[in-house]
């Protein structure tokens, strides 16, 4: 079985959308997510809601994605892996982002498309014989 899901967005990373902001109580310096990304995020929930409905997944899965961006400048794919992930997770589409769910991301590709910029995700469950 094979779910796929689209998110008809800009690709955003995490990494290179941060910020570094002062904790008020304890005066420490602390990496939090840029306002760009948040409503990135936000965004992606909505339109993820709306295209799975089952229970959050727990099970060994490949996510692949493939996400197509606006230009053909050089984009980290680990970086948009780690934002897809975390996005998935928090939308609970899955349980959990760790090693034991995602064991791997076969066939995930940064592509082109000016006109068209978004992010394809195929979730497919793998036999845990095959781990």
């Amino acid at each position: 079985m094979e779910i796929k899901l689209v998110i008809p967005l800009k690709p955003v990373t995490k990494k290179n959308h941060q910020q570094i902001l002062i904790n008020k109580a304890t005066g420490r310096r602390f990496i939090a997510p840029s306002k760009q990304y948040k409503v990135y995020e936000e965004e992606c929930s909505w339109e993820l809601k709306g295209q799975y409905e089952g229970e959050p997944i727990d099970y060994p899965v490949n996510v692949k994605a493939l996400y197509y961006m606006p230009t053909r400048r050089k984009v980290d794919l680990t970086n948009l892996h780690e934002a897809l992930h975390d996005i998935l997770v928090s939308c609970g589409i899955l349980k959990d982002d760790n090693c034991k769910i995602i064991v791997s991301t076969d066939g995930s590709r940064v592509l082109y498309d000016r006109n068209n910029p978004r992010t394809e995700v195929f979730i497919t469950r793998i036999e845990e014989e095959y781990i």
